[in-house]
């Protein structure tokens, strides 16, 4: 799995048929705008659970579930706050 930082305005192209566009975020949720052919089905994997669970477990082989990686330590969240700050300070000089 490749993981990947951008910034609201940015896009991810997945090969020459797919765009993926961050387009910001509010109360511990991201916003995604997908662009991509219409024969390609996109859905998320809440939707996946509920539909699998309707028909009996029919689909649960490709449920992949998701877990977050787990919360960082204390010094490692120093170190990320230092470095933005240090980023900040020299795009302001």
């Amino acid at each position: 799995m490749l993981k990947l930082t951008i910034k609201p305005g940015e896009f991810i192209d997945i090969g020459k048929d797919i765009r993926v566009v961050y387009s910001g975020g509010s109360n511990g949720n991201i916003h995604l705008l997908i662009d991509a052919p219409r024969e390609l089905n996109i859905v998320r994997s809440k939707v996946l659970a509920k539909n699998s669970a309707a028909n009996d477990g029919e689909n649960s082989r490709f449920i992949s579930p998701y877990y977050a990686e787990s919360n960082l330590s204390p010094e490692t969240l120093t170190k990320i706050r230092r470095l933005i700050k240090e980023d900040k300070d020299n795009r302001n000089r």
